[in-house]
């Protein structure tokens, strides 16, 4: 994949195509932005127009540099993952070993570093050395969604590279194109960063029936206290969905929400569309800020589990909460 074929992020690719029609390329960049927003397909690209002898803002695909890359075959690339939670130390001394060998040869080597924030003291050390005394021409291509975790020194010698969540508009168009399921896809788009993340989120197991359990709950939970009791206990926290609390508030959210955007005639926007119906003859019963008041009630639920409150407790307490209005 060449830049230009990257979905979005056009700041991100008309950087990074200005540095290569410059000839200014720097020896560090941080790839900088949410999870799924293409960072890794984009590092990539950038890394196949570096080897690329034919000049220009992109790679031309066609020279013996990017056949060699496009075949997995380019030598002069290295990656970096997290070994378990971290990058260690003995990583970047293994990349720096890498990265010496043949150290007369005058070709560019680039290095890409996924979670470049979970590298441990000693290794973010390490690198900071490489970086300031490479021993080759060098360009490292670290990877996060967490910049303030990189050292400050580090950051300090890349240049950033901003990467933003793509419009939910944008994102729905393109997974209904590639044929995903529409209501899904209309609900994964607004709790995703970036169209891998919706794809992922679409093809989780227990994603649809979440929804639909969101759906009942939604309308159980306003009027009918014990029906809603009952839901959350046998179709919630009886089955595999009672792991995932934070993907039922998250779509819980968007449920009332659904509201407001109706009452304000943006159906449009929707996100449960197929549930029009019901809701367009329920949203005008309460005030925008009875529902403002209703997502209120899910986040202080979804901080509740964070502070560790079990989560059929904070559940039933939002519910509760719900009843009461």
């Amino acid at each position: 994949m060449n830049i230009a074929a990257v979905p979005g992020q056009t700041k991100a690719k008309r950087i990074l195509q200005y540095v290569l029609k410059s000839g200014k390329v720097s020896h560090a960049y941080l790839f900088s932005g949410p999870s799924g927003t293409g960072r890794m397909a984009l590092a990539l690209a950038f890394a196949k127009a570096l080897f690329c002898t034919a000049g220009g803002d992109d790679a031309c695909g066609e020279c013996l540099e990017c056949r060699k890359f496009e075949h997995g075959n380019q030598p002069d690339l290295h990656r970096v993952a997290p070994d378990g939670a971290s990058v260690k130390l003995g990583q970047i001394q293994e990349l720096q070993r890498e990265m010496a060998f043949r150290t007369t040869s005058q070709h560019r080597k680039v290095y890409i570093m996924e979670h470049a924030e979970t590298m441990t003291v000693q290794a973010s050390n390490s690198l900071l050395k490489f970086l300031e005394e490479p021993l080759s021409p060098t360009v490292a291509i670290l990877l996060t969604d967490n910049p303030l975790a990189v050292l400050p020194t580090i950051r300090s010698r890349a240049q950033i590279i901003p990467f933003l969540p793509f419009p939910p508009e944008q994102m729905l168009q393109e997974l209904v194109n590639e044929g995903q399921p529409h209501l899904l896809a209309r609900a994964a788009v607004h709790l995703a960063s970036g169209i891998d993340g919706a794809r992922q989120l679409i093809q989780q197991n227990g994603f649809a029936e979440m929804r639909n359990v969101v759906i009942q709950l939604g309308k159980e939970g306003l009027t009918r206290f014990t029906a809603a009791m009952i839901t959350a206990q046998q179709r919630l926290f009886k089955t595999e969905l009672g792991e995932q609390s934070e993907l039922f508030l998250s779509l819980l959210l968007l449920w009332f929400k659904d509201m407001i955007h109706f009452q304000a005639g943006r159906q449009e926007k929707m996100v449960f569309i197929d549930q029009s119906e019901w809701i367009g003859t329920h949203a005008f019963a309460h005030s925008v800020d009875y529902w403002v008041e209703c997502m209120e009630h899910t986040l202080e639920a979804g901080k509740r589990i964070a502070a560790n409150v079990a989560p059929q407790l904070a559940v039933e307490q939002l519910l509760v909460n719900l009843q009461e209005g």
